[in-house]
C-alpha cells in the first residue's frame, strides 16, 4: 500500500508551487515576454531534470508510448505555458488562477470519456463547490472577468492542462512520475525551440527580479511541481487529484498580495472556505489506490 502521507505531501508541494507560479509568471513577463519566458522556463526545467535523471534511473520510453508522450509535452508543457503567459499579460494572477480552475472540471469529464473513470456524486459536488469558491475569490479582487482575448488564452491553457492530466494518467501505470515528467518536459522544450530568438534578445536587458522569477519557474513549478503532481496522480483518480488544485486560486491571491501588493477582499476568505470544503468532499470517494 502506498504511504498516504507521501501522497498528501506530494499534493501539498504541487499546490504550493503552482500557486506561486501565477505571480512568478507576471514578474518574469516584465523581462522575458511571452515567448522568451516559455523557452527559458522549459530549458531550465529540462536541465534540472537531465542532471537528476541518471540518479533517478530514468528509462527511455517504449516506442508505442511516444505519441502519448509527445502529446503530453505539447499540451502540458509548450501549449499550457504559451497560452497562460499570453493571458497573464493583462489578466491578473488571481483572475488567471480562477480561469485555470476550469481545468479540473474538464479533466474530470475527459477522464470519464477517455479513461472510463467513474465520476461519483461526491466528486461532482466537490468540483462544483470548489469552482464556485474560486469564482468568489477572483471576483472579490475587483478585476472581474471581463471578456477579453487574453482571458480566452487562459481558458485555452486550462483546456491544454486538462488534456495533459488525462493523457498522462495511463503512462503512470508503466513509468514513474519523474520519468513521465522528464520525457514530457524534454519534448515540450524541443517544441519550444523556435522561440529561442526571443529569449536571446531578452537576456541582455532582463532585470534581476525577472531572472530569478524565471529560474524559480523552471526549477520549482516546472521540474519539481510536475514530478510531485505525477506521483500523486498515479495514486489518485483524476477527479480526486484535480479537485485538490482548487486550492491554487486561494493561495495564488495570498501570494500575489504579499509579493505584488495585489488587493485582497474579505470575500476571498469565504471563497477559500468553500474551496476547502469542496476539496474535502470531493476526496471522500476518491481514495488512494494501490
Amino acid at each position: 500500500m502506498f504511504d498516504r502521507r507521501r501522497v498528501m505531501v506530494a499534493v501539498a508541494v504541487t499546490v504550493l508551487l503552482w500557486s506561486s507560479a501565477f505571480v512568478a509568471i507576471r514578474i518574469a513577463l516584465t523581462g522575458f515576454g511571452v515567448y522568451g519566458q516559455v523557452v527559458g522556463r522549459l530549458l531550465m526545467a529540462s536541465l534540472v531534470l537531465a542532471l537528476a535523471a541518471p540518479l533517478l534511473h530514468v528509462r527511455m520510453p517504449a516506442r508505442h508510448d511516444l505519441p502519448r508522450i509527445v502529446w503530453c509535452g505539447l499540451t502540458g508543457m509548450t501549449a499550457y505555458q504559451l497560452l497562460l503567459n499570453a493571458g497573464e499579460r493583462s489578466v491578473p494572477a488571481g483572475t488567471a488562477s480562477l480561469l485555470i480552475k476550469t481545468s479540473p472540471v474538464i479533466a474530470a469529464v475527459l477522464a470519464v470519456l477517455v479513461l472510463r473513470e467513474p465520476l461519483h456524486r461526491h466528486s461532482i459536488f466537490g468540483l462544483a463547490l470548489g469552482f464556485a469558491g474560486a469564482s468568489v475569490i477572483a471576483l472579490s479582487q475587483g478585476d472581474g472577468l471581463t471578456p477579453s482575448l487574453d482571458a480566452g488564452y487562459v481558458v485555452g491553457a486550462a483546456l491544454a492542462q486538462a488534456s495533459f492530466f488525462v493523457a498522462q494518467k495511463p503512462l503512470l501505470s508503466c513509468y514513474s512520475g519523474i520519468e513521465v515528467t522528464c520525457h514530457a518536459t524534454w519534448l515540450g522544450t524541443i517544441l519550444s525551440l523556435p522561440l529561442m530568438p526571443d529569449l536571446i534578445r531578452a537576456v541582455p536587458h532582463v532585470s534581476t527580479a525577472a531572472a530569478w522569477a524565471l529560474l524559480y519557474l523552471g526549477v520549482g513549478p516546472s521540474a519539481l511541481g510536475f514530478a510531485t503532481w505525477a506521483y500523486a496522480l498515479a495514486r489518485l483518480p483524476v477527479a480526486a487529484a484535480a479537485n485538490t488544485l482548487n486550492l491554487v486560486p486561494f493561495l495564488a491571491i495570498g501570494i500575489g498580495w504579499a509579493a505584488l501588493g495585489e488587493s485582497i477582499h474579505s470575500a476571498a476568505l469565504a471563497g477559500g472556505l468553500m474551496i476547502l470544503i469542496g476539496v474535502t468532499v470531493g476526496r471522500q470517494r476518491g481514495g488512494i489506490t494501490r
